[in-house]
């Protein structure tokens, strides 16, 4: 994608349930008050389907990729499939990555421990060593990316 050529400044990746109408509301709203143009899916995918075509390019299209890795993020086939496409695009395309921690330690993260080794179980039955190997490994490159660390404050900022 040749410098200039954005169709989005921000991209965020989240799981829904955790943080959509708490942090990635206050997120989302305080970036397009300035003036991003952001991209934040709305429940337009529907459950058990794949990531679609117009999802990735977005991912593809965006300059700046926000991560926010809350508890349930890695329960998210979804998420960890945008994360993998995410990770590709930074190495591929520059694209900039800000992984935020929302309440989780990015060496939790980084080495998928507590909550995420749970949850790193349950994907291993369910979907293989190959694919849980390439969500583990965007885990961990995103996890070794500077970023901010946050405490999940129940959805109060102030």
């Amino acid at each position: 994608m040749a410098e200039g050529s954005w169709t989005y400044d921000v991209f965020l990746s989240f799981r829904g349930p955790d943080t959509r109408h708490s942090f990635i509301d206050f997120l989302y709203y305080a970036l397009v008050e300035h003036g991003f143009s952001t991209f934040r899916d709305d429940n337009k995918l529907r459950r058990g389907e794949a990531i679609g075509p117009g999802l990735l390019r977005a991912i593809e299209e965006s300059r700046v990729a926000i991560v926010v890795l809350s508890k349930n993020y890695a329960a998210s086939k979804w998420c960890l499939d945008e994360l993998e496409k995410i990770m590709e695009c930074r190495r591929t395309l520059s694209q900039f990555v800000l992984p935020v921690f929302y309440g989780v330690e990015p060496s939790d993260v980084r080495h998928q421990r507590g909550v995420y080794a749970d949850t790193f179980a349950w994907h291993q039955q369910l979907h293989g060593d190959d694919q849980v190997q390439r969500w583990r490994a965007a885990l961990t490159e995103v996890a070794y990316l500077s970023g901010l660390v946050l405490p999940d404050n129940d959805g109060y900022f102030f």
